[in-house]
């Protein structure tokens, strides 16, 4: 799929982008892949370990998604855009709400226009399952990414830019998540559960990254993928982590769901439904720019269906969160 291309992959120093880069070097031979991100610490840390004198494709651009003159220049020549890039703590973007905007929101815009101009093949988004019925800013910034990028399939015209989207649960272990903070915490002998009834959907880094590959290769144009994934109760989870710890019930904070949602029962009238994936299509007056249609051998969804968190029909056990947990900590150390 990258054979020869050109990939640019935005906030590719983050938890997705460096093991995104990771596998793309490793498993196929793009001519370039680069890492567009904002903080130089963060890139002069990861070439220490992803090196471009190791890795002859590699390039390290410094760049803001809020910049479009900087994303004109960044995608001259690229064939494919990752853009992963994004404010997604849900109390900072709440006490930050114009910021939060500028990335998630006008960043994407500026993503689209210089994608079409550049005459960029592919664009998918990372989006997130607070999109979905969204309660707080993050989710309504997400929402309105991820509806500005399936628009943007329409909005190219003659160009032939495909955009679209992948929508997936908590990654485990990423920065910010509950994973670091109960290992960190259970030296303490106390984890803070905000509701020991809270469920999660789970996905891996890795396993999202073979996603969002998936999805590239399989996409039309204006989709919103949807990955089955299992849940998880919090209560488990620090079962699994600090067994020998007490937990402490704090309260659901500010903008939190108690469960989370993926696809909404509005969303499920235009899902098809594929043996590991769901994806949810453009509404009915937009379908016309999809020019090949959507990926076959979906059903659609049953009326009143919704992928929730709470009444999802897989779950993880204690084992088997602990098996990841695990692995977690065994990438963090390599």
């Amino acid at each position: 799929m990258f054979l020869g291309k050109s990939v640019l992959v935005t906030g590719g120093t983050g938890s997705f982008g460096r093991v995104f880069a990771e596998i793309v070097l490793r498993r196929h031979r793009p001519r370039r892949l680069i890492i567009f991100s904002r903080d130089e610490l963060k890139q002069h840390e990861m070439a220490r370990h992803l090196s471009p004198r190791q890795y002859r494709a590699l390039r390290y651009f410094l760049g803001d998604v809020r910049d479009r003159e900087r994303l004109y220049r960044a995608l001259d020549g690229v064939d494919v855009v990752v853009h992963a890039a994004a404010l997604k703590q849900v109390p900072t973007c709440e006490y930050n709400p114009l910021e939060a905007i500028k990335t998630n929101v006008l960043g994407a815009a500026n993503i689209i226009d210089a994608a079409i101009d550049r005459g960029v093949s592919k664009v998918i988004g990372l989006s997130t399952d607070k999109a979905a019925n969204p309660i707080n800013l993050y989710g309504a910034t997400k929402l309105c990414s991820d509806k500005l990028l399936v628009s943007a399939n329409n909005y190219a015209g003659a160009h032939h830019t495909r955009f679209a989207v992948v929508r997936y649960g908590n990654v485990v272990g990423s920065r910010g998540s509950v994973v670091p903070l109960f290992l960190k915490l259970r030296r303490q002998g106390k984890l803070p559960i905000t509701d020991p009834r809270m469920t999660r959907f789970w996905i891996t880094v890795d396993q999202g990254v073979d996603f969002v590959l998936s999805s590239l290769r399989r996409m039309c144009g204006g989709e919103i993928f949807v990955p089955k994934l299992p849940s998880m109760n919090i209560l488990d989870l620090a079962r699994a982590v600090a067994p020998e710890c007490r937990t402490e019930t704090i309260g659901v904070r500010p903008g939190e769901k108690l469960h989370e949602t993926m696809i909404s029962e509005d969303d499920a009238r235009h899902t098809l439904e594929y043996h590991d994936y769901y994806a949810i299509l453009p509404a009915p007056e937009m379908l016309a720019f999809s020019r090949e249609g959507a990926p076959e051998g979906g059903r659609p969804c049953a009326e009143g269906f919704r992928y929730s968190s709470d009444t999802n029909n897989q779950w993880l056990s204690v084992e088997q969160l602990r098996r990841m947990v695990g692995l977690m900590e065994v990438r963090s150390v390599a």
